[in-house]
């Protein structure tokens, strides 16, 4: 019996580590994160958060619908689920005091989520006009061309973008093959390879810039996309995403663009609206970007054609 025991613990455990290594480690830590806020409700009221219990829930996501969002109403559903599954409970998400709870919240709020601005061809142009014209080393000037380009062209998560080796380059006639070891939605590390051709424009050319930088810095090896120290010193360390974020801030404000609405996707999303914008399919936007369902990228679409299809250009006044 003890041995039997011994065994199912051990089984448990194991279970355990594998529900926690299905998920990414940024993952993991917004589920804390969101859970963090939950166990402050809890505790401010005197209920259990876990194991919790449908009806705690509900009065939750009613605390929470007063000063947020729809999707985030959601998303914080979504991680105490899934803290309680790490932590081996059992949540009924489904049970009608959630979901009817929700559907009430959803009718009063309504879902549609605003995201943040993509960065278009108009702003990434200005930006490197605007990094060009800076009395800048001209170590970093190369350096964040090729982050923003590269991010750019490429349709890069921040994450990926700054996880990029000099081994997961190829440089070819036709301009630059990337690979991408593992992302959001490929938590198995399939991997995938992005191709970007030369730009007829050499000042915005992702390959073109990437390859100056690459020459200055001379680096052969690891990231290519590495933190500067004082002096513009390359160091070791390979840049964070949230640098990618303030460097795309800090060079919009610098253009004249208000940067309040742009983050570290805008350059995904950017990439994205501009090739639907340009007459790019569904399918070869999804080949560059690794989405792997069709809804964002259909809502790109309909954000690039808003103007261009809308109906009331055939009225003539």
């Amino acid at each position: 019996m003890n041995e039997l025991t011994t065994d199912l613990k051990i089984l448990h455990e194991a279970t355990l580590g594998n529900l926690k290594n299905s998920k990414a480690n940024n993952t993991l830590r917004a589920y804390k994160s969101d859970f963090k806020d939950f166990v402050i409700f809890c505790s401010s009221h005197g209920l259990s958060s876990l194991p919790t219990e449908p009806k705690i829930v509900a009065l939750y996501l009613t605390h929470l619908s007063k000063y947020s969002k729809f999707s985030t109403l959601r998303r914080r559903l979504v991680s105490i689920s899934m803290v309680h599954k790490l932590k081996g409970h059992y949540l009924d998400t489904k049970h009608p005091i959630i979901v009817e709870n929700l559907m009430g919240i959803r009718r009063v709020k309504g879902s549609i989520q605003k995201g943040k601005k993509p960065i278009l061809i108009n702003h990434l142009k200005s930006i490197i006009n605007s990094i060009n014209e800076q009395k800048k080393n001209n170590v970093k000037k190369l350096r964040d061309k090729a982050i923003i380009l590269i991010g750019f062209g490429g349709g890069f998560r921040r994450n990926e973008l700054i996880s990029i080796d000099y081994e997961d380059l190829e440089f070819v006639p036709e301009g630059l093959k990337i690979i991408v070891r593992k992302s959001k939605t490929d938590q198995f590390g399939e991997g995938m390879i992005k191709g970007l051709p030369y730009f007829n424009d050499k000042n915005y050319c992702p390959v073109i810039n990437l390859k100056k930088w690459l020459e200055i810095s001379n680096i052969k090896s690891g990231p290519i996309f590495r933190r500067l120290s004082k002096g513009s010193n390359i160091t070791q360390k390979r840049l964070t995403d949230q640098s990618v974020v303030l460097l795309i801030k800090e060079y919009l404000l610098l253009a004249g663009i208000e940067n309040k609405n742009f983050a570290g996707h805008s350059l995904r999303s950017g990439f994205a609206t501009t090739a639907a914008d340009a007459g790019a399919d569904e399918r070869s936007i999804m080949a560059m970007t690794g989405h792997k369902t069709t809804q964002m990228v259909r809502r790109y679409i309909r954000e690039a054609n808003l103007f261009k299809n809308n109906a009331l250009n055939k009225i003539k006044l």
